[in-house]
């Protein structure tokens, strides 16, 4: 079975209110087996523009990906999130070839 990924492009407004976004959508991460491969604000661009911060993160199924965005805990992560940072977000699966 192929993994699910987020791959999520952010720009952070308020450093120290990110925090609380962090900490808030731990338990929904965790719950949906995620592990994260790439958690870095520094990254080199030879084509196009995205935000400065690239995350990515892995579960174990697209549709373990799919239910921990849906779920009602890292919804309300992600209204603390969006108060402090701008970001886009793909969920997509992972290449089971």
């Amino acid at each position: 079975m192929a993994k699910g990924y987020w791959i999520a492009h952010n720009q952070i407004t308020d450093v120290d209110a990110y925090e609380a976004y962090k900490v808030a959508a731990a338990p929904a991460l965790r719950a949906h087996g995620a592990k994260f491969l790439v958690r870095a604000s520094s990254a080199e661009f030879p084509e196009g523009s995205l935000r400065p911060r690239t995350i990515v993160i892995e579960f174990p199924s697209l549709q373990a990906a799919q239910d921990c965005y849906a779920s009602d805990t890292y919804q309300a992560a992600k209204a603390i999130r969006e108060i402090v940072s701008e970001a886009d977000i793909v969920i997509v699966e992972g290449y089971d070839g």
